[in-house]
């Protein structure tokens, strides 16, 4: 029966031996730290304890040395524990630049898996041995948590915006997937495999029945919306080049409808770029007019993926040509383009 009783889920990533140990060490001070404190107390109620009526005991002036050493060597364990846990979150919040992308959505009660090269998943992550996997996350619906135990490492999955989490698994294997925030009468069954594999068997497996990659999917969305109407990326252009502009710091000329100082810029990555569609005014590109419709409700969180993923991808002079005659949103009709400074 003991056999099957683990104190720890498996150790299976990079960062699992780290936290254990960190988390061993906070245990293990504070079992010692109780301990002594609880022998003290029966000690000193045995020792001081009033022995007669008319017992009255000498007056105590306390101890100078004594009250610095309980007053530093609380503090040293505590900078201890603060500096060793600011290591090991460091180590679990910056992912590698080399990172291998995967997309999940939460809904209730499941977990929607896309890896870039098409390949889609529910309630299951396929993920190769030996090397770092970045999860972008976000929600259709409530506040889910992406937790993996065996992993040490989970994230919250907020709706409308994204976060992020990344592991390196470092033992094949099939690891249990949870949503550990409560989120719905069905939140205990909101259950998943975290399959890790081999380099070679994960390559196969990403070959058989995988569809179109993500960022093909997102540039036919991106024609279908006619992006391409206005992101033309030529002189004609009604709008703003999005080739290279992932990880770029973009100058805006307005913010929530505010002008804002010349030369203010902000940051375009995944969370810019879903805000621009969904919110096209929030963020205004300097030199460029306030035009674009929103596209909120007309597109899904997992078509948001998409499209992002095909900016991401858009390197110079790879903006599609627009290929039929498609009328121009109405908000363009009425208002003629400002050119760019």
């Amino acid at each position: 029966m003991f056999e099957e009783f683990k104190w720890f889920p498996d150790q299976a990533s990079t960062v699992a031996p780290e936290v254990d140990m960190l988390t061993l060490f906070i245990v293990v001070v504070t079992v010692l730290i109780t301990i002594m404190v609880g022998v003290l107390t029966v000690g000193f109620a045995v020792a001081f304890r009033r022995k007669s009526e008319s017992y009255v005991p000498a007056p105590w002036f306390g101890c100078v040395p004594l009250e610095i050493f309980w007053t530093l060597i609380p503090v040293l364990i505590c900078l201890v524990m603060f500096s060793w846990g600011v290591k090991v979150y460091s180590s679990i919040v910056v992912p590698p630049a080399d990172a291998l992308d995967i997309y999940a959505v939460g809904r209730q009660w499941m977990w929607k898996i896309q890896h870039p090269e098409g390949q889609r998943e529910i309630n299951a992550l396929h993920v190769p041995i030996g090397r770092p996997v970045k999860v972008t996350l976000t929600s259709e619906d409530v506040i889910h948590c992406f937790s993996i135990p065996a992993f040490r490492v989970k994230q919250d999955v907020v709706p409308g915006r994204y976060t992020s989490m990344w592991f390196q698994a470092t033992k094949a294997g099939t690891y249990n997937l949870f949503c550990s925030e409560y989120c719905g009468t069905e939140h205990s069954r909101m259950i998943g495999k975290v399959i890790v594999m081999e380099e070679a068997d994960y390559q196969k497996w990403l070959s058989e029945g995988a569809e179109s990659g993500q960022a093909l999917q997102g540039r036919k969305l991106y024609t279908k919306l006619q992006c391409v109407t206005c992101h033309t990326g030529n002189a004609e252009a009604k709008a703003p080049n999005l080739e290279g502009i992932y990880r770029k710091h973009i100058p805006v000329s307005l913010i929530d409808g505010m002008k804002v100082k010349d030369g203010t810029k902000v940051f375009a990555d995944d969370a810019y770029i879903r805000e621009s569609i969904l919110y096209p005014n929030a963020k205004v590109a300097a030199g460029w007019e306030s035009i674009m419709p929103t596209y909120q409700g007309l597109v899904t969180e997992e078509e948001l993926l998409q499209v992002i993923a095909y900016i991401k991808s858009l390197n110079q002079g790879q903006t599609p040509p627009r290929t039929e005659e498609t009328p121009t949103p109405a908000t363009i009709q009425n208002n003629p383009t400002k050119e760019v400074k």
